[in-house]
């Protein structure tokens, strides 16, 4: 059976279970996949790490595109995520429902968890010095090198969770409040596109016909993504 690889952000790694089955099923085509925050990916690949499809962020992906690894031709946007909050499974729900709620509820939190490296954690970061409240949530956070930061709900280390809502979902024994109030947040793209060296390259392409789709739409959605 042919074997394409694909590095993927986590923020893709729910819908991509059941996509890369179906598309499997499909093509006959099998889907090697590993999932890590962007930026180690970016990392990765500038080591020089092997891959023939690659999903990150619409900025990371365009980098790529920059350095010559990437086609550009090849790119596709397949998803748009937000940023939501989470609570372990039967914990009250704090209002998060505009700024003044969301400060008043990461300020009462006992300790947020939040990640280093991936897209959320990084626009985390930025939300909280914004509100001006950095260094009070920095000094009781619970920072996640990288993985899921709702698995420290779970755990007892923090109260809250923060991460794009489609990792958040990716945790049993959690439950998502929300999103960050919209108008705090500006969306991750999650883009496609197959690598200059791709040593499957009809494969990936294949593969990346079937992710711009409109047939996965009611995957992603599921997963809490938006197409």
């Amino acid at each position: 059976m042919e074997k394409i690889r694909m590095l993927s952000t986590l923020g893709l790694m729910g819908a991509m279970r059941s996509l890369s089955s179906a598309f499997e099923a499909a093509s006959g085509i099998h889907v090697d996949a590993d999932f890590a925050p962007t930026l180690a990916l970016l990392k990765r690949l500038r080591a020089g790490e092997a891959a023939d499809l690659v999903i990150l962020t619409r900025e990371g992906l365009d980098e790529m595109i920059g350095e010559g690894r990437v086609i550009a031709d090849s790119a596709a946007d397949l998803a748009r995520s937000y940023v939501g909050l989470a609570v372990r499974t039967g914990a009250p729900h704090p209002g998060i429902a505009d700024e003044a709620a969301l400060r008043k509820t990461l300020l009462a939190a006992r300790s947020v968890a939040y990640s280093r490296l991936g897209a959320s954690g990084v626009y985390f970061a930025q939300l909280i010095v914004r509100m001006g409240i950095a260094a009070e949530i920095n000094a009781k956070a619970t920072i996640v090198e990288q993985g899921f930061t709702a698995e420290r709900l779970v755990s007892g280390e923090a109260d809250l969770a923060v991460q794009q809502i489609s990792e958040l979902k990716q945790v049993e024994g959690i439950e998502v409040i929300g999103p960050v109030p919209h108008d705090l947040q500006t969306p991750a793209v999650f883009s496609a596109g197959r690598m200059v060296d791709a040593k499957q390259a009809e494969g990936a392409e294949a593969l990346l016909r079937y992710l711009a789709s409109p047939q996965v739409v009611p995957v992603l959605r599921q997963s809490g993504l938006e197409p």
